[in-house]
């Protein structure tokens, strides 16, 4: 699960990057899923976007994109999706910032 902190830090990197995966009018299928699991095999962060021809809600596509590929949805504008996966295998992988732990708060201070 990724913290806001670090969706944050991924949508910076994706910001200037096109999409380089669209989906039609036939919606998810299985070269869709499997262009997209390649996708997240070489680049970790991929940018999806949905046609306005695709008869599938863009969130419906985001949420099944995530499942088939066991990524983590990032964010969603518009009709575009993004999507991350960690490959530790990579050569440089993205290295997120470290998710910070709860601050203890006293409430007995006086």
């Amino acid at each position: 699960m990724l913290t806001g902190k670090q969706k944050s830090f991924l949508r910076g990197l994706a910001m200037t990057e096109e999409a380089i995966i669209q989906v039609g009018k036939a919606g998810i299928n299985e070269s869709v899923l499997h262009s997209v699991e390649e996708a997240l095999v070489a680049r970790e962060l991929v940018k999806v976007k949905v046609l306005k021809n695709c008869l599938e809600e863009v969130s419906e596509v985001a949420e099944a994109l995530s499942e088939g590929t066991n990524s983590e949805l990032v964010q969603v504008i518009g009709r575009n999706i993004l999507l991350y996966r960690h490959n530790a295998k990579k050569s440089k992988p993205i290295e997120l910032p470290k998710a910070e732990k709860p601050k203890k708060v006293n409430y007995y201070r006086k």
